[in-house]
């Protein structure tokens, strides 16, 4: 009689234990988001990273918890419409996402702006003795620089979450969700955003056209473009080559069927100044701004004997040197 009197007595003394018994601990693992890429092009830049719960609890056998890993704005601050990453002085606009079509952004309960975080559940399937369970669940978490940053300076760019930047909050699923930062609370070691921009160029070409002619007796005059985009402050230089049977820039040949027809292309409107691919002699030189630079190719056909008829053309390569 005794003993099932003790025994009773314990059995009861368990379900009166503080609320402390029932409760849960998590810990979290969030590897930093690394991108990588040029900003020059002016698309967007693409990552992603993970985030780990590994969570236990006593006397939770059978049930979930649930994680909000709310993620705030960064030590680089944010806008509306864009989270930042810093380089000194200068700022580049980025965005964490919960999905892979970057369409809903990840915040926090606590945050100003639009998003929340996207809650996920944890279940026990590992039991450590008679009243202990414990389990793990990884999510992804997307990241993206946003478009039309050319202007951004070469440099490595950071945002760095950490306490208030970073406070995952977790409980037992009580089917709330994460609308609002109740339950216990803990934090991943600090993690990054970050890229290292290096110094870029990007460069197109127009075609010249000398059209349709009859005779070749007279200067025929057209002009094309280069456009070259190049990272802030970075001098370049934009050479072209004297094409496919070329002996300099102003003997290129276009070859047809009927023979060649010889040309030049220049750095200037009188046809003055030959543009060739010797560096520092007949090359452009300019600066990046982060913006597309427009120069104009100056192209002459000069009188010479006239080939048979047919279309003739050559291939220029425009290299950009910076």
């Amino acid at each position: 009689m005794r003993n099932w009197l003790l025994r009773f007595v314990f059995f009861v003394g368990v379900l009166l234990l503080p609320a402390v018994v029932w409760a849960q601990s998590c810990t979290f693992t969030v590897p930093g988001i690394v991108f990588s890429g040029s900003t020059i092009p002016g698309n967007v830049i693409n990552s992603m990273t993970t985030v780990k719960a590994d969570c236990s609890g006593l006397l939770g056998l059978g049930r979930k918890v649930l994680v909000c890993p709310d993620l705030n704005e960064g030590s680089g601050g944010a806008t509306a419409s864009a989270r930042k990453m810093l380089s000194g002085a200068n700022v580049l606009n980025y965005q964490l996402f919960q999905d892979a079509a970057r369409s809903i952004v990840w915040g926090s309960a606590t945050w100003p702006y639009a998003g929340r975080a996207p809650g996920f559940l944890v279940e026990f399937t590992t039991i450590l003795g008679p009243l202990l369970g414990s389990g793990s669940t990884t999510i992804t978490l997307y990241g993206q620089i946003l478009a039309s940053q050319q202007a951004a300076p070469a440099g490595t760019y950071i945002s760095t979450f950490t306490g208030a930047n970073a406070t995952f909050h977790f409980r037992y699923d009580d089917g709330a969700g994460c609308t609002a930062a109740s339950g216990l609370t803990g934090s991943p070691p600090a993690f990054t955003a970050q890229i290292t921009l290096a110094n870029d160029c990007l460069v197109t070409a127009q075609n010249i056209d000398f059209g349709n002619r009859g005779l070749l007796n007279a200067n025929i005059d057209q002009t094309g473009q280069v456009n070259v985009t190049c990272t802030p402050t970075v001098p370049y230089t934009v050479s072209l080559s004297l094409g496919g049977t070329g002996t300099s820039p102003t003997a290129r040949k276009m070859t047809g069927t009927g023979g060649v027809v010889t040309y030049g292309l220049y750095r200037d409107t009188n046809r003055t100044l030959p543009w060739g691919n010797t560096i520092g002699t007949n090359t452009v030189a300019g600066t990046g701004t982060g913006t597309s630079q427009p120069i104009i190719v100056y192209g002459r056909v000069p009188p010479q004997t006239t080939p048979a008829p047919g279309n003739y053309d050559d291939t220029i390569i425009v290299t950009v040197t910076y």
